[in-house]
């Protein structure tokens, strides 16, 4: 196994690193995330998408090699476009406890179905 596989294959998602926010203003971090694969449930075919994720750091910041290995744990699991997207979410408000989240997929076409998930702190409770 290459260490990069070991890293995935080991990840535990409740022990992500975060860093303290150093910063105290108001501001924005935007992360691209173009190369997120998970396995549909029902008959296995990749699925793959480009995750968004926007939030205002109150006191901790996500590491980003931390969040590359986390959404790369998604590559052989068995999950669907909801449930991966509200998974994402709920790790990172969870963890960072932001000001605001905003997590959007935007999965590939497959099928004839474009499917766009998303998921905002300033529309749900949590």
């Amino acid at each position: 196994m290459k260490y990069g596989e070991k890293e995935i294959t080991e990840f535990n998602p409740d022990e992500i690193e975060i860093w303290e926010n150093k910063n105290d203003r108001f501001y924005t971090i935007r992360l691209t995330l173009p190369e997120f694969t998970c396995l549909c449930p029902r008959s296995g075919y990749p699925d793959f998408a480009t995750i968004y994720v926007d939030y205002v750091p109150q006191r901790y910041v996500i590491e980003l090699k931390a969040i590359k290995i986390y959404i790369n744990s998604f590559r052989t699991r068995y999950i669907s476009h909801e449930d991966s997207v509200n998974e994402i979410y709920s790790l990172l408000w969870n963890k960072l406890q932001p000001k605001e989240l905003v997590v959007k997929a935007d999965f590939y076409p497959r099928g004839n179905v474009h499917t766009i998930i998303e998921v905002d702190s300033r529309k749900c409770e949590k």
